[in-house]
């Protein structure tokens, strides 16, 4: 049919391009079949459940390529259908492999898709995949009942499976709606682990999952692990006397740890708990070089925008803010930054950026990042100002820093783009483009490292194990930063992926320094 309408209104020598054109296409098609098809017979990993699901796959997708569809956009799982999107997880009944029922994710048949995709972040892990080699045989964690509210990602599925290996048993939600890789979550539920998470939850729907982690018969969790203090909250308010049976909390957002301090300040605090957040390879890796990356791939793929001569605010110049600023100026952008603070501020004047308020120059602005941590940083007053075609987005963690809710009213339209993108309309038509209604965007609508975030999760791994196994009285009811060795350690773990070769105290060096010629290096007071 598309041949017919070309021909009608193309020449005959823009015909010949095109049947060429078709021709090179299907011959692509066949190819990208038999690597499929070659993949599968060597395939050693995936059980028999797993591969009939992809043979399914390459029927649907030889199917595609007879009748005229792209094998493209069937030679990879992107999601459910658009009727399983309409039907909540909750209603549905659906069972893994083995029968079991204890978990509920948007779709367990996706799972061969999901484990494809833990195989490939695995390969960008070396860290954690060598601290599972070197402590699996003595199980640390035995005995560890943890309790999981982070990203479910290709990348949390290998900290998940590293945990499990080291003998934890493990039940997981996630700490965002919009955060889950579907695909992964079912392969981990597949993989006979609780998990409780799908990407577009409702409110109603993401305390429910958390609570189905926490409250359950025959289990009693004694570790929490936690990105944005929910789960811990949560088992605050409702669960106070299993809350008291915690040996440990770990935490590794900002939002998070700044819950933990207040409960610490008011006496709430009944628990030790570990602020990996802080950690320098935290705060310097995730938080700095992770997001120098991520920045760049949530904007291309949300709005195909070109970077060169925008006009862009970053809110905020921490390690995150740090990041985007760098990233966006490296690509032609013009950036400036607001600060509360003055060290942060006379930092970002250093770099290059100029510093300014943001009612100064919110008119003019063609990118808006906030990246503070706190809330109503951009509220409606400065939305209203701003000019059509602007794209607000948050890269902190809470999503309270983007005012949102003053959206949400009657004289304002909301305009589905795509996924995780909206037009915001005003009366007199302008528009205004809002990245993931204001929550994460990196991964909301990307992804980050796999290398960085087998940084960071080296640090959570070894900060439970820690708490685990520490003996009574070594911590008490308060917030710890992790111990330096540890950081120091997570490091050492992945530079063998560089042939990085660290250089060796002498013993009469070490004694000049004052250093143990093992580490830790540094002493807690040192900036990095």
């Amino acid at each position: 049919m598309l041949s017919k309408k070309l021909h009608s209104k193309q020449s005959s020598e823009s015909q010949v391009r095109f049947d060429m054109t078709e021709k090179v296409m299907t011959m692509g098609e066949e190819e990208a079949f038999k690597m499929r098809a070659g993949r599968k017979r060597h395939s050693v990993q995936l059980d028999k459940r797993i591969t009939q699901q992809l043979l399914q796959a390459d029927r649907r997708s030889s199917n595609a390529s007879s009748t005229g569809e792209s094998v493209e956009s069937l030679s990879s799982y992107t999601g459910s259908s658009s009727e399983e999107e309409d039907i909540n997880p909750r209603e549905k009944v659906q069972k893994n492999g083995k029968g079991g029922t204890d978990f509920c994710v948007r779709n367990i048949e996706s799972a061969a898709f999901g484990r494809r995709e833990i195989e490939i972040a695995e390969q960008e892990m070396p860290g954690l995949i060598a601290l599972r080699r070197r402590a699996e045989s003595d199980k640390p964690l035995v005995g560890a009942k943890i309790i999981g509210c982070t990203h479910i990602t290709a990348q949390t599925a290998v900290l998940i499976e590293t945990l499990s290996a080291l003998g934890a048993t493990i039940r997981w939600a996630a700490c965002n709606i919009y955060s889950t890789q579907n695909e992964v979550a079912a392969a981990l539920a597949e993989a006979g682990f609780p998990i409780y998470a799908w990407k577009g939850e409702t409110e109603e729907d993401f305390w429910w999952c958390i609570d189905k982690c926490i409250n359950t018969d025959g289990w009693q969790p004694n570790m929490i692990l936690d990105d944005g203090g929910d789960a811990t909250h949560l088992m605050l308010k409702r669960y106070p006397a299993m809350f008291n049976m915690i040996k440990g909390i770990v935490e590794e957002s900002v939002t998070g740890v700044h819950r933990l301090y207040q409960l610490s300040k008011s006496g709430k605090l009944t628990v030790p708990a570990m602020n990996v957040n802080d950690s320098v390879t935290k705060t310097k890796f995730d938080n700095l070089y992770s997001c120098r990356e991520s920045i760049l791939d949530a904007l291309k793929r949300t709005t195909d925008v070109m970077f060169g001569g925008k006009q862009v605010v970053v809110c905020g110049y921490g390690e995150v803010g740090k990041g985007c600023a760098s990233a966006l100026k490296g690509l032609g952008c013009s950036v400036m930054v607001t600060e509360i603070d003055p060290i942060c501020a006379l930092q970002a004047c250093m770099d290059g950026f100029r510093v300014v308020r943001l009612e100064e120059v919110v008119r003019q602005v063609d990118i808006l990042i906030t990246c503070s941590g706190n809330k109503n940083v951009v509220t409606r007053s400065f939305m209203d100002r701003m000019k059509t075609g602007c794209i607000v987005c948050n890269m902190g963690h809470s999503n309270t820093e983007i005012d949102v809710g003053s959206l949400r009213t009657p004289d304002l339209t909301w305009e589905k783009v795509r996924s995780q993108v909206d037009h915001i309309i005003w009366p007199d038509g302008k528009r205004i483009i809002l990245l993931a209604e204001g929550r994460l965007v990196n991964l909301s609508c990307s992804s980050v490292p796999s290398f960085v975030v087998s940084i960071t999760a080296g640090t959570q791994a070894l900060a439970l194990i820690e708490l685990y196994n520490a003996p009574a009285g070594r911590y008490k009811q308060d917030v710890y930063l992790l111990p330096k060795k540890m950081d120091e350690y997570v490091a050492s773990l992945h530079l063998p992926t560089f042939d990085a070769h660290l250089t060796e105290l002498n013993d009469e060096q070490a004694k000049y320094l004052g250093l143990n010629k093992t580490g830790p290096f540094k002493p807690n007071y040192y900036r990095y």
